[in-house]
């Protein structure tokens, strides 16, 4: 009996070593359904060394802990991300214990694989999305003004239908998921970032400034610098950007990504600039597939309307959708707007039913749309969106889940 005992305590020190629980924590839906809601906990209350071990977050169910994936996101103050696969109904609670565990780290679902053009975001051996980093060029014969770098082509849907469409004839400088700067003005002068054959200025990559993989999200930050042409002397730059795109790893049988893509923007200049108020500019705009049209593609917003009543009305999300050639016969994307952008709900540009003859799908938040928005010298502006991308269709209320999952995160209390 006393070598068993013995043992035991042996046994108890061991994984006292091996696992040591750090903190527990409760989170609290509220009156707000969400849907695949990605959940952050600060830890600046919790003391914890990494090179003790891994943290490692287990749930509390009636049928014991159950581990969850999580990641580390350090900085100034360090937080815990995880995601709530599927749906937090109203007024539910959770429970959860961190630990630090010697664990080895698992491969991630989300990988990041690079060539001398494009940076790939693949899930699985399923490609999400490409970030075009190096210089593209227009068609031979075509304007070499329409070159353009930095932009998402192609976006995919989970089944593998592309969704993005760059340089289509009738608008050379249109370039998949991006967001330059239309109408501004630098002083008294109009500086052009959009329609690049104006010779008026341009948005390039720059450079990496970071590249991450994880067991919850991975994606990278790039800078991009929109430069203005007319400057006296060499081209300045009148706007620096970090484009954050992230890539959250949810149940592959929600067949589902979920893509942030949050724009930070500031002026070097000593006056700054003026983003004057036009139906299109910065945000985020998307340019469909040459699929789609008025007869198969449709838009609905948070506040009801349709593809022909959207275009300059003010939304926290949209639909956009259309036919594929996926076994559900049809995919989209539903664009949201956090509550902290610049005019939310965000104005919209949506193109007419009758857009080039056929139809053609074209959709942005504008921030500028309605009215004019002066960036200050060195000061930092952002802007914040997420697409859930789908095959199928969306209702909605799935969209409005998603949404309060964006918009808001579950309150977290320490126990």
């Amino acid at each position: 009996m006393k070598e068993l005992s013995l043992l035991t305590t042996f046994i108890v020190l061991v994984l006292f070593v091996k696992s040591q629980e750090i903190g527990r924590f409760r989170i609290s839906s509220g009156d707000i359904e969400r849907i695949n809601a990605p959940v952050c906990v600060p830890l600046q209350s919790i003391n914890y060394n990494n090179d003790k071990g891994s943290i490692v977050l287990y749930e509390i169910t009636n049928n014991g802990e159950k581990e969850i994936p999580c990641q580390l996101e350090p900085g100034y103050s360090a937080t815990l991300w995880f995601v709530l696969d599927g749906l937090l109904k109203k007024s539910e609670k959770r429970e959860f214990i961190i630990r630090v565990e010697e664990k080895e780290r698992k491969d991630p679902d989300i990988i990041l694989k690079k060539d001398e053009k494009d940076l790939s975001l693949i899930c699985n051996g399923t490609p999400i999305l490409n970030y075009r980093f190096g210089m593209t060029y227009p068609p031979e014969g075509i304007n070499p003004l329409y070159k353009r770098s930095g932009f998402i082509h192609p976006l995919w849907s989970p089944g593998g239908e592309v969704l993005t469409r760059i340089q289509a004839p009738d608008h050379y400088h249109h370039y998949g998921i991006w967001g330059p700067w239309t109408l501004t003005h630098i002083g008294e002068r109009k500086v052009d970032f959009w329609n690049l054959a104006e010779g008026q200025g341009t948005v390039e990559f720059e450079n990496f400034l970071s590249e991450y993989e994880g067991s919850v999200f991975s994606g990278f930050q790039a800078v991009q610098k929109h430069i203005d042409f007319g400057a006296k002397g060499e081209d300045q730059i009148a706007l620096n950007e970090l484009l954050d795109v992230r890539a959250w790893s949810v149940n592959p049988e929600e067949k589902k990504w979920i893509v942030d893509y949050t724009t930070n923007i500031n002026s070097p200049l000593p006056d700054g600039i003026m983003l004057d108020a036009y139906r299109y500019g910065g945000g985020i705009g998307f340019r469909a597939t040459e699929k789609w049209h008025s007869d198969n593609c449709t838009v609905l917003t948070s506040d009801g309307k349709t593809r022909a009543e959207a275009d300059g009305s003010f939304a926290r999300w949209c639909i956009v959708e259309g036919k594929s050639d996926t076994e559900e016969g049809r995919s989209g994307i539903l664009f949201l707007s956090h509550p902290s952008n610049r005019m939310h709900p965000e104005p919209m540009r949506v193109w007419p039913l009758n857009q080039n003859g056929k139809g053609d799908m074209y959709f942005e938040f504008v921030p500028i749309r309605h009215e004019d928005w002066k960036l200050e010298p060195k000061t930092n502006y952002t802007l914040k969106y997420r697409m859930i991308v789908f095959d199928g269709k969306m209702d909605a209320e799935t969209a409005e889940k998603y949404w309060a999952a964006f918009a808001s995160l579950p309150v977290v209390s320490f126990k």
